[in-house]
């Protein structure tokens, strides 16, 4: 999914009216939005977070010094490991790890919902449709993580929902 239309859901989930253009540049596309009093900002978890202030919900960065340096850590990883990278071995290490690390958390940064968890959640939404049911068992915790986020108010909008029950038929043997 380009980043315009990501930041475009982003604004919808957040409450903003639309209004905001994007442009991307450069060969990796990297998004630019102009603002009407101001310099234009570049990249994706810049114009996010602008958003996320925009919209007077500051606690999606994070509430504590510490919970804000893991939001922003989170999406330091997301542009770094998540976009750009689209083999299937990058892709197998980036859920390993991140499945490692939900292992005893609900969200990225423990218990709250924050950006990050909105915005990984769209940058692997067009792996994760694709993945079979074995792949989504064995990473149970991205699954986990991944349908909850899905479910979150505002969040999936127009893309697909992803199913990760797997239904079994049990024969009756009386």
């Amino acid at each position: 999914m380009a980043a315009a239309a990501e930041l475009t859901l982003l604004e919808k989930c957040l409450g903003l009216s639309k209004g905001n253009k994007y442009s991307a540049q450069g060969e990796r596309q990297i998004p630019v939005l102009q603002t009407n009093n101001g310099p234009s900002l570049t990249g994706l978890t810049t114009i996010a977070a602008h958003l996320v202030q925009q919209a007077n919900k500051e606690y999606l960065l994070g509430s504590t010094a510490e919970e804000k340096a893991v939001v922003q850590q989170w999406l330091e990883y997301r542009v770094t490991q998540v976009d750009g990278h689209s083999s299937k071995d990058d892709i197998r290490t980036v859920l390993k790890d991140l499945n490692s690390y939900l292992e005893d958390k609900v969200y990225l940064t423990g218990y709250n919902f924050t950006l990050a968890d909105i915005l990984l959640y769209y940058g692997l939404h067009r792996f994760i449709v694709d993945l079979t049911v074995q792949e989504k068992e064995k990473y149970l915790n991205v699954s986990r993580w991944f349908c909850h986020i899905q479910h979150y108010p505002g969040i999936r909008q127009h893309l697909s929902s992803v199913v990760f029950i797997k239904n079994r038929l049990y024969t009756n043997s009386h």
